[in-house]
């Protein structure tokens, strides 16, 4: 009996399990996924969880079950390519025949200090709780600065106001306007939602330093209760360290079948793959996808095609709080309720689909 063991149950991850399981799994072959939480975890909402507008248990899902899937819950701590194992802190070791990495990111802290030490993060499902204490824990009044405002920055500002309006939040942005990957059109729209909603817009901002309670912009100290950081991503430390070929980012560098070069039997997901558009969970689905079809068809001991078909997105939304969005469908730019309609129904048909 082979096995192929999934690093992650993250977007990727999942969609290799929803792929192959219960029906398409050869008889030869069976699956061990680990993970550090025993649920698939829906990130694209942590935002929402470090808010409080959301509980716990709206951002879980749980992994299928079938007879030849085992689950292992525990940290992974390395990666021993030449002997085909895993290993996990306090478990052994687990081998395996084909490889899965679909472990995720962290946060990118960019070499400034204290980032790490005095910043929150929604990186993870564990971070955003804690999150969510600090902020709720907050006194009226109390100041919450958040560094970063692509998507991520955006939306739990927007979701924070929301759900804490007696606070005052501070939005951090290093351009000339929020939002700097989507067309101009959706920036000012946001920009605008934020006046309108009290929250202020620090653009060509340069953080420096963080301290406990201190931001420092362009060297200026700027007293905040809770620092959030959404200040970019890299990938997960453990392919950061692995003694394979990566980018300038730190990501693995793949063949066209989405394996590492020179082993057929090692493949990368997500956030940690060298791929020529932003990391997203569309993305992380496509390439799942893509893996599966590799994976069976060398199972098969059949040819791979000369090329496979570029991964085509359907595009992006985001949310302003529970009423309003933005977003780009179809190559067109959408705001409104509308926006926020269909990313409500997308994540209502994920969850059901999946649960």
């Amino acid at each position: 009996m082979k096995n192929l063991v999934i690093l992650g149950g993250g977007y990727g991850g999942m969609r290799i399990l929803e792929r192959l399981l219960p029906n398409h799994l050869p008889e030869d072959i069976s699956i061990t996924l680990i993970d550090k939480v025993p649920y698939h975890c829906l990130k694209t909402e942590y935002y929402a969880l470090a808010a409080g507008t959301i509980s716990d248990q709206h951002i879980r899902v749980a992994f299928p079950d079938h007879p030849r899937l085992t689950i292992k819950y525990g940290n992974v701590i390395g990666i021993d390519l030449k002997n085909q194992k895993v290993y996990l802190k306090d478990q052994e070791p687990i081998l395996y025949d084909d490889l899965v990495i679909g472990l995720g990111c962290e946060d990118n802290f960019h070499h400034i200090s204290g980032a790490e030490q005095y910043t929150h993060s929604i990186q993870t499902i564990e971070k955003s709780r804690e999150t969510y204490q600090a902020l709720n824990n907050l006194a009226p009044g109390s100041i919450v600065a958040i560094v970063g405002a692509g998507l991520s920055g955006v939306e739990l500002a927007s979701e924070l106001n929301e759900s804490r309006s007696d606070l005052k939040i501070m939005l951090f942005d290093r351009g000339n306007y929020i939002l700097s990957a989507f067309p101009k059109r959706l920036s000012t729209y946001v920009e605008n939602w934020f006046d309108n909603h009290g929250v202020d817009i620090v653009n060509n901002s340069n953080i420096t330093s963080v301290e406990k309670n201190l931001l420092f912009n362009h060297e200026e100290p700027i007293y905040c209760d809770v620092i959030v950081w959404t200040a970019g991503i890299q990938p997960n430390k453990l392919i950061r360290e692995l003694d394979i070929q990566k980018d300038s980012q730190g990501r693995a560098v793949l063949t066209k079948y989405h394996n590492i070069p020179n082993d057929e039997h090692v493949y990368v997901v997500g956030d940690c793959a060298s791929l020529n558009r932003a990391p997203s969970a569309q993305l992380a689905e496509g390439q799942a996808d893509q893996i599966v079809q590799i994976l069976l068809t060398r199972w098969n001991g059949e040819t791979l095609p000369d090329s496979l078909p570029e991964i085509k997105l359907k595009g992006i939304l985001g949310s302003l709080g529970r009423k309003h969005g933005f977003g780009i469908v179809a190559d067109k730019p959408i705001t409104g309720r509308v926006a926020r309609l269909i990313k409500s129904g997308i994540l209502w048909m994920y969850k059901h689909h999946k649960g």
